[in-house]
């Protein structure tokens, strides 16, 4: 194996080949370049910012599982990026029901520093032995002629460069040049991807005054306009986390002039001074059914591995990526990079959170069909423990004593209500279907039949649009 320098200086030929090359410095593509490096692997992250720009990225800086982060980056690395460990529960500001509900999180939960969080996993993957390519941009993707992928075509610092390597990771996120690339001909890869599965998104951090009251809190309101939704999460008790996004199925937000007209609004945000700004798009959609092609694995946004209700998807990302990670060191000791060989990536996703996610995707197709005032009276009639279980959990318990106590707090949205259940049985019946993804790619086609099947009732009961 050759010895990639850190420095990142061009070599003389402008065809590197280590073993594998990483698209992308964020969590999923530190995590999958760590898993490998550290078992003596060359590996090459390509990143398209610069060295003092690399990890500073859009996020609304909310870490759920802050105590469950695979080992080959240690949490010690990235422990100093945690800026609030107070954080316990999130607070729905609901104007229309003139409420403010709170519900508990399960698990640990932390805001961070994301850009130093940035940072500090980027060392942890320097730290087990992976390279990085700052001001490096890639334009294309290589295949030989059975439609493997071999490398990518790339520019950095403008010159060209051309990468060959036995995988290629993408971590590209949200909506993947990489994916726009690939001739997925051939292979189960996901390719029923479209930009509806995607939620447009803008942040600011602001800071304040005085110290916020709800500086141990998680706080979502709804927008005044289209089907969006407001963030302020707390990094501390005066640097907030401000953003606000929208679901690219509903007519487009004026991002910034919308979360400004919030702010004006809090008393608390009065003579605030903003410190940065960013924009991002992000995945409110189940997982992709396969996430490998012969020589190809996407990771993290860039595999839809975000939780669709809440748009969490940092623990998702570094896990994912793990598995990835540990499912390439299998190829390259096996010398075949196969859909075959790969495919054991896929199934570790959906045994750890992937089902979990779809059947959470069936929530969020229901929000695309009910009106914003009908979903704010349906969150403030629902037990705050239940809507926690329905957030975080992809099901709850709603039978029929919480349908009744839910229609003695609802004023009204009883129609709603009724349509939550069902929708809860048909979620129930997806995450069962998904708790049995196959073992092989050959018997995905059988799956995906049985799977959308259970979808079509899904529309039904909700009376949303199909949205795959």
């Amino acid at each position: 194996m050759s010895t990639l320098e850190q420095s990142g200086t061009t070599a003389a030929s402008d065809t590197q080949t280590p073993d594998v090359v990483v698209v992308g410095a964020g969590t999923a593509g530190c995590y999958a370049a760590a898993t490998v490096a550290s078992e003596g692997y060359d590996v090459v992250v390509l990143e398209r910012k610069s060295r003092e720009e690399a990890g500073h990225i859009a996020c609304g800086d909310a870490l759920k599982g802050a105590d469950a982060f695979p080992d080959v980056i240690p949490k010690s690395q990235i422990e100093a990026a945690f800026t609030n460990t107070d954080v316990d529960h999130g607070r729905f500001e609901i104007p229309q029901e003139d409420t403010v509900l709170d519900i508990p999180v399960p698990g640990e939960l932390a805001v961070i520093d994301r850009w130093e969080y940035g940072r500090r996993i980027i060392e942890g993957a320097v730290d087990a032995g992976a390279a990085f390519h700052y001001d490096t941009v890639v334009t294309d993707v290589i295949q030989d002629e059975e439609g493997r992928v071999t490398g990518v075509s790339a520019r950095r610092k403008g010159e060209p460069v051309t990468y060959e390597a036995e995988v290629v990771v993408d971590a590209g996120g949200s909506l993947s040049l990489l994916q726009d690339k690939v001739d997925f001909d051939g292979s189960t890869f996901d390719t029923n991807v479209n930009y509806t599965h995607f939620c447009s998104a803008y942040r600011e951090i602001v800071h304040v005054n005085e110290p916020v009251e709800w500086h141990d809190a998680l706080v979502f309101k709804p927008t005044e306009v289209a089907a969006g939704y407001l963030w302020y999460f707390p990094r501390t008790e005066t640097e907030i986390n401000v953003g606000l996004g929208f679901q690219m199925t509903e007519e487009p937000m004026e991002l910034v002039d919308d979360l400004k007209r919030d702010l004006r609004n809090r008393a608390e945000f009065q003579g605030a001074e903003v410190e940065d700004k960013l924009g991002a798009a992000l995945p409110t959609r189940r997982p992709y059914d396969s996430a490998v092609h012969p020589g190809y694995v996407a990771v993290g946004d860039a595999a839809g591995h975000v939780n669709p209700t809440t748009g969490g998807g940092i623990a998702g990302a570094a896990y994912a990526a793990n598995y990835a990670g540990e499912q390439i060191v299998q190829a390259l000791e096996a010398g075949d990079a196969s859909e075959e060989i790969l495919w054991r990536y896929n199934e570790r996703v959906m045994d750890h959170f992937g089902a979990r996610y779809a059947a959470l995707d069936v929530y969020n197709i229901l929000s695309t069909a009910i009106d914003t005032d009908e979903l704010m009276g349906l969150l403030a009639a629902m037990p705050g423990e239940k809507l926690a279980e329905a957030l975080y959990s992809g099901s709850t318990n709603i039978g029929p004593a919480l349908i009744l106590e839910s229609l003695l707090k609802s004023r009204g949205h009883w129609g709603t209500i009724w349509t939550l259940y069902k929708t809860k049985r048909r979620a129930d019946d997806l995450l069962d279907h998904y708790e049995r993804y196959p073992s092989h790619p050959g018997r995905l086609p059988e799956w995906q039949a049985e799977r959308d099947e259970l979808m079509e009732s899904v529309y039904a009961t909700t009376g949303a649009d199909p949205k795959y």
